[in-house]
């Protein structure tokens, strides 16, 4: 009996994360399910209109056009985040001066509100009296004004955006795998005559693997769902180039005041529909990579 009752007031710590989690996790996913078969603007009566929602997907324009810009933000945000925060724990990882002190200082944005970010980054950006345009200018770089947040900017600025979020927290991933390849093998190495480059290209890299395939899951998944600093940017704009999945789901849900697109009115039924699909997109590509990298270890 008393060790029955100690089962119980072990698993009775886990009753508040297992409320929360249906609460906010399992509850909303099946209500928006339920809703993915139904016209429903979040008042009135609900009309049950079968697939009609994703009918309606396959044809929508603009969230296909999130889904490219997605894949846009998402690759540009891995290309340079990802060897980014390779290069710097390789750096952090030696034993220089002042090493803890840059670690710190590389891993603060990934403890800053994303919000927070953005409206920082607004004030540097801003095309008519921002930091960076009127450096770029007070020293002559420019002779005008750059429209960072404008047609042709306005990706790479996102991205430049959340590289400086992300890179630190994959840094510090990089270092915890770097520190536990163990120093006999560089000391091995040097005796045979590697160099420098030989040693990272054949003893780091490698070694890295597991490590390495964990943290560009992460990225991958992070940077699909992302879209807090881009709401926060540019809203989705100019003209729908920065508009990414995830925001176009939220516009779905939550309407901007005094918006004059398709997302005025709330559609319940149909950004269920449009979660759905987002999210299968997502696990697809979750699931390639998973295909991808375990097929490679298996050539190793």
């Amino acid at each position: 009996m008393n060790k029955a009752k100690g089962v119980a007031f072990s698993y009775s710590f886990l009753l508040p994360s297992f409320i929360l989690t249906v609460v906010l996790g399992i509850y909303p996913i099946m209500w928006a399910m339920r809703y993915m078969f139904y016209d429903y603007k979040g008042y009135g009566t609900e009309k049950f209109v079968g697939l009609a929602n994703f009918e309606r997907v396959i044809m929508d324009q603009q969230f296909w056009e999130s889904v490219t810009n997605t894949f846009i933000y998402a690759g540009g945000k891995l290309l340079i985040s990802i060897p980014l925060a390779l290069i710097l724990a390789v750096i952090l990882n030696w034993n220089i001066k002042g090493r803890n002190l840059l670690r710190a200082i590389f891993f603060m944005p990934t403890i800053i509100s994303t919000s927070v970010m953005a409206v920082v980054f607004f004030t540097i950006f801003n095309s008519y009296n921002g930091i960076l345009n009127q450096f770029l200018m007070k020293f002559g770089l420019v002779k005008s004004a750059i429209d960072w947040l404008g047609v042709d900017f306005a990706m790479l600025t996102i991205i430049i955006v959340s590289v400086w979020g992300a890179v630190g927290n994959y840094m510090l991933l990089f270092l915890a795998g770097l520190q536990n390849i163990p120093n006999d093998v560089y000391e091995s190495s040097a005796l045979d005559g590697a160099n420098k480059f030989q040693q990272f290209r054949y003893i780091t890299i490698p070694m890295l693997g597991p490590v390495m395939q964990m943290i560009i899951m992460l990225a991958i998944i992070n940077a699909l769902k992302g879209f807090e600093s881009i709401m926060v940017l540019t809203d989705g704009g100019p003209i729908g180039k920065t508009n990414v999945m995830f925001l176009y789901v939220y516009k779905l849900f939550f309407p901007p005041a005094g918006s004059t697109a398709s997302t005025q009115i709330q559609e319940f039924g149909y950004g269920s529909a449009v979660a759905f699909v987002t999210a299968v997109i997502v696990g697809m590509i979750t699931i390639l990579y998973f295909y991808g990298s375990k097929r490679m270890n298996q050539y190793e």
